[in-house]
């Protein structure tokens, strides 16, 4: 079982400009390694959960409430031809992802709520984006058990080297749910492009585990990387009342979810579970209180040399963007860039130009940059 390291203080950015939210280049902030700026460069987006950049430099943008945007500068365009979507509580359309080929294929993958018998799920789709229209739209993937409850969809979606893919679906709200292994609430699934289920997933041929499974036993992890030189894949899962986790995942783990928990009750404040179980992984690192950890991203780029292999994490509730220094299997470092200047932060990306995009997740959200101040 990994020893589990736990950090209560970060360091907080110092903002040498305006103490408001960053809406120009002149607003500049020094952190421990480099100074940056946060530029504004869309705004009026309702909600945006995620984005992905054309070969052609154009961007995707989901919002979610049931949008797909096309950006190209300061154009927005709607892309049609996306499947009915529930945009209630905290579903709806949620990550998306081009295929490692979508320069021959045109394809584009995303996760939502969607409805059926039963209630709502997370689903999986693709489409062929033509224009600004997607083609051939199918519905890959829909979790087994559907329900009524408005909150933890998942949903993060990410490519792996072999061309399969991952992607998360939460526990629904109903915490049991994550150790019913026939039950796809509470885990990490791994399909082929195609949604078919690869052959060597972990319990293939288990009758006790539904194939699809890549992990189980988590609760609502919202944000997934890969690591730009080990391939080891890292998660962010939301906890309830604090117990919020980054955890490496790894076939056929169980990682807990509720018999394992540094969370609390939100009406009691009493503990859940315990910290740890014999056959269950531990978190690597735990936030207590919560952060709300959501999408995240290694830098890989030339603009900040300091942060080459970094792992960035979007904070909602805190409205932070944090920095953590990973080596081998352990966070031993962490540093806040960014707290409270523009809003809830759902994702952040690496851009083709290696600078950084992040995403408030507000009624009127934005899309910002982060530069150097030189």
């Amino acid at each position: 079982m990994r020893t589990l390291k736990v950090f209560f203080l970060v360091t907080m950015p110092v903002l040498c400009a305006f103490a408001a939210g960053a809406q120009s280049s002149n607003d500049v902030y020094e952190s421990e390694e480099h100074s940056f700026r946060l530029v504004r460069e869309v705004g009026g987006l309702e909600n945006p959960w995620s984005l992905a950049y054309l070969p052609d430099g154009r961007l995707l943008v989901s919002e979610r409430a049931g949008r797909l945007n096309i950006i190209d500068g300061s154009e927005r365009t709607e892309v049609n031809g996306l499947p009915e979507i529930a945009a209630t509580g905290q579903g709806g359309l949620l990550d998306i992802a081009l295929h490692p080929d979508f320069e021959k294929n045109g394809l584009v993958f995303y996760t939502y709520a969607a409805r059926g018998s039963g209630g709502a799920g997370t689903a999986l789709g693709r489409g062929r984006l033509e224009g600004t229209s997607l083609q051939n739209v199918e519905q890959l993937f829909l979790m087994n058990e559907l329900s009524s409850a408005g909150q933890h969809f998942g949903s993060r979606l990410v490519f792996l080297d072999d061309g399969t893919l991952l992607f998360t679906i939460g526990d629904r709200g109903q915490r049991t749910r994550s150790q019913n292994f026939r039950d796809h609430a509470g885990g990490t699934i791994r399909l082929n492009d195609d949604g078919t289920v690869p052959d060597d997933n972990p319990w293939v041929g288990n009758d006790d585990y539904a194939s699809e499974f890549f992990t189980v036993g988590n609760r609502n992890a919202q944000g997934m990387a890969i690591h730009p030189r080990t391939g080891q894949i890292w998660q962010s899962e939301h906890g309830p009342r604090g117990g919020d986790e980054l955890n490496l995942i790894e076939a056929g783990r169980n990682y807990g979810w509720p018999v394992v928990s540094q969370g609390t009750e939100y009406s009691t404040g009493a503990e859940i579970g315990a910290a740890g179980r014999e056959g269950m992984t531990n978190p690597v690192h735990y936030w207590t209180p919560a952060i709300a950890p959501s999408g995240m991203t290694f830098y890989t780029g030339d603009a900040f040399p300091a942060w080459q292999d970094n792992l960035f994490l979007a904070s909602l509730v805190q409205q932070q963007l944090h920095r953590l220094v990973i080596e081998g299997e352990e966070l031993v470092h962490e540093e806040v860039l960014l707290s409270r200047q523009i809003g809830r932060i759902r994702y952040i990306v690496q851009g083709p130009d290696g600078l950084l995009r992040v995403l408030s997740d507000e009624r009127d959200g934005g899309l910002y940059r982060i530069e150097p101040a030189h």
